[in-house]
């Protein structure tokens, strides 16, 4: 350790690095106390930790944590377990805020260790870089602040990467530290996140690819040195080989079982129970709608390109010529080569397997973010081999900035050693200059826009102006606390003296900003195109899970009655609003107790003042079919699509209105329609079901339903249609059934879903 510092005492840029880490140690921190809750931390990983304590507390008596919400359980949660174990300690009453100074501690690790790993491979000028670049990039600095299982995740397998870099630099003679940091890294992935098992393959890859990489170094070295007498095996040995294996496993061991310690469900069944863990991770069937290239797509059918899309279009600029570099530069030297492919492969096998397996991601790339620092590495190290290059040109030798006059070995001339730590000043300086001003699109980014860094797109993607109604923005629904304040500040109170009710469709979230202030305020849950429906005097929504027709829109968005909104470089991310009249709810009530005519009239109210509420739009159009009054009920149809065209329900009217009017033909193409911009909308395969009975069409119906079956969206309804159908071709139960199962089998088949498949195999056999 003494030789480390003394041969880096008159290295600027180990002095700038030592800076750079203990001003982004104090930074970060501060900078995450303005940072708002995700949409995951109060529904899911505040209460998950909470039960998970609780589970130890009373020696597993308390099993809520095993069974909480849908598949928390497969979860390692070790993150919110110990920040909630900090919060009971220490009775913090704001438990959020002391969640985001863990995140963003965790987020100052993965930018220090990525600049570790850039110094083994480049020195401490790439270390440098690679920190700022790292910090820089507003989406990884954005979820620093407070994504609770990605970045930890992230930091897990950066920190590891670091210890097999270790190892496999000081192998075999592994330092005992090396030891700690690995076995701890693997330990905290797994402890986050069963994805973290994916570091037993990186090592085990690098293990041997080193070992192939040193027995070719060495056998060349020894035939260059022509010592034939010299036997390979002193450098590569088996005993070599099997030191590696016997501490890879080792480390790989405790490992495992250390990551399994804050896991409940693992510790019931420390085998079966992780594996079963990784195989639903791997396969998650959780599906949700996002904002790509301008639609609402499923996540588990987005284009295979969705993932490196998204990094492409918001990592900075200057990292993706960083990359460049790297590969143009850093691979041009023997020795530097199994380091380069070190840090290339951990930066895009993680890409590659996500494209590869079609993997249901969401979110942008958080799914993704471990990928990110080895990524950064490579540009840091790019960026200096560039320098390198240049000062190679100028006849600069190193990367000090200090040349010892003194040293008696050294250039007696000291006027050609000033002339070349001028030289050297001069580039090494303007490195950082050409590398901040490729940076000021970033940076301009974070100033403007704290604390919603993570809603940045780059400006080959056109900035937020671009993306705006073609991505999602806000998609963790950091806006709602900026909201929520602002609604405490400035809220008016309710004549009657009543509780001001607060709705949002994110009540967790919201509801902690009024935790304190429960006497005024009652936040509520409701959906954004049911609103009008619903018992509120003022609203917060994100504009995730909108239309994108209808917030590009400029006249119909933001609505009349939103008062404020949370911007990101102009655009809005979120919307206050505040009741201007609850008529549209009463016209609901009367339209439930089925007085159509007294709803009618409180709906054509409620439009006079906001003629954009879409629960008024469809509810007066449902009343106008009841009654069948269809040419007002298009009168309305027509207005809402010009505002919501892919709408489903107002298209889902339309069908309606055509196949009452007769005009069958227009009925299934808005039915198709309506498939085309949501194939999980099954009601518009229902409908056209039974618009082609009508016809005596029985093909098409059955075509029309078995598409239910191929994108798994058969239900309770299609299945009875179905049955109903092989009965009406001659078939009894037990053959309409057998039918059924043989159409479900085969499209399983088709698909690859061969385990499903063979279920309904079982049960087609069973009926014989």
């Amino acid at each position: 350790m003494q030789n480390f510092f003394r041969n880096n005492m008159k290295n600027i840029w180990f002095w700038i690095f030592i800076v750079l880490s203990i001003t982004l140690l104090f930074v970060m921190p501060i900078l995450s106390l303005d940072a708002g809750n995700t949409g995951d931390e109060d529904a899911f990983q505040i209460p998950q930790g909470e039960n998970v304590i609780n589970y130890f507390q009373t020696h597993g008596a308390d099993t809520t944590c095993l069974n909480f919400k849908t598949n928390l359980q497969y979860y390692g949660s070790s993150f919110d377990v110990v920040t909630a174990f900090i919060n009971r300690v220490c009775h913090v009453d704001n438990i959020n805020v002391s969640r985001h100074i863990c995140n963003s501690l965790l987020g100052w690790l993965a930018i220090f260790i990525a600049g570790l790993i850039a110094y083994h491979v480049g020195g401490f000028r790439a270390a440098c870089f690679t920190m700022v670049l790292l910090f820089l990039s507003p989406r990884f600095l954005g979820h620093s602040f407070n994504n609770p299982k990605d970045l930890p995740f992230a930091t897990a397998v950066v920190l590891a990467l670091y210890g097999m870099l270790l190892f496999f630099k000081q192998f075999p003679k592994v330092k005992w530290y090396t030891y700690l940091i690995l076995t701890f890294a693997i330990a905290f992935a797994i402890s986050v996140r069963i994805g973290g098992l994916i570091l037993f393959g990186y090592f085990g890859l690098f293990g041997l690819i080193y070992l192939i990489y040193t027995f070719s170094t060495k056998k060349r070295q020894l035939k260059l040195a022509n010592k034939k007498n010299i036997a390979l095996n002193d450098y590569v040995s088996g005993k070599a080989i099997g030191r590696m294996l016997i501490m890879g496993l080792g480390i790989c061991v405790v490992g495992y079982f250390a990551g399994l310690l804050l896991w409940p469900y693992a510790l019931q069944a420390p085998i079966k129970h992780p594996i079963e863990a990784f195989k639903l991770m791997s396969s998650f069937d959780v599906s949700i709608r996002q904002l790509f290239e301008g639609s609402l797509q499923w996540s588990d059918v987005l284009p295979w390109y969705y993932t490196p899309k998204y990094i492409f279009m918001t990592i900075p600029i200057a990292v993706i010529i960083g990359v460049i570099l790297f590969f143009v530069f850093c691979w041009i030297k023997k020795e530097d080569r199994f380091w380069a492919f070190f840090v290339f492969f951990t930066f895009f096998f993680p890409v590659f397997w996500i494209v590869f397996t079609h993997a249901n991601v969401y979110g942008g790339w958080r799914h993704a973010m471990f990928a990110y620092p080895p990524m950064v590495v490579a540009a840091g190290w790019g960026f200096d081999a560039l320098v390198k290059w240049v000062e190679s040109k100028l006849g600069i030798n190193n990367e000090q900035l200090i040349i010892n006059n003194d040293d008696k070995d050294a250039n007696n001339d000291r006027d050609t050693a000033n002339h070349v730590s001028t030289k050297g000043i001069l580039v090494n300086v303007s490195s950082m200059v050409v590398l901040l001003v490729l940076l000021i699109g970033p940076i301009r980014h974070i100033i403007a826009n704290h604390p919603y860094e993570y809603v940045y797109f780059n400006e080959l993607a056109g900035g937020v102006d671009k993306a705006y109604g073609n991505y999602e923005l806000d998609y963790y629904y950091h806006s709602t606390r900026e909201a929520s304040e602002w609604i405490i500040a400035n809220a008016e109170p309710n004549p009657d003296g009543s509780k001001i009710k607060v709705a949002s469709w994110h009540t967790a979230s919201v509801g902690y900003f009024f935790r304190n202030d429960t006497a005024r305020f009652a936040p509520l849950f409701c959906r954004w195109y049911e609103k009008g429906n619903n018992d509120w005097d003022y609203a917060i929504f994100t504009i995730t899970g909108m239309a994108p027709e209808q917030i590009q829109n400029a006249g119909a968005f933001p609505p009349p009655d939103c008062i404020k909104t949370i911007d990101v470089d102009g655009k809005p991310i979120c919307l206050i609003l505040k009741r201007q009249s609850k008529v549209d709810m009463l016209g609901n009530q009367y339209k439930s107790k089925n007085q159509v005519d007294s709803a009618i009239l409180c709906f054509k109210e409620a439009l006079a003042i906001n003629p954009y509420n879409e629960a008024a739009l469809n509810n007066i159009i449902e009343c106008y079919l009841m009654k069948g009054q269809l040419d007002s009920a298009k009168t309305y149809i027509d207005h809402e699509l010009t505002f919501l065209p892919k709408y489903e329900t107002a298209n889902y009217f339309l069908a309606h209105y055509y196949m009452t009017k007769g005009e069958m033909d227009k009925a299934i193409e808005t039915c198709k329609h309506i498939i085309d911009c949501n194939f999980k909308f099954t009601s518009a395969y229902h409908l056209m079901c039974n618009i082609y009975l009508r016809q005596n069409d029985v093909k098409n119906a059955e075509k029309a339903l078995i598409q239910l079956i191929d994108h798994d969206q058969l239900d309770n309804t299609g299945v009875q249609q179905l049955i109903q159908i092989y009965k009406a071709d001659g078939l009894d139960d037990r053959g309409a059934y057998r039918k059924l199962y043989k159409k479900i089998a085969t499209s399983l088949d088709k698909r690859g879903k061969k385990k499903d498949a063979q279920v309904y195999w079982d049960l087609y056999k069973q009926l014989r």
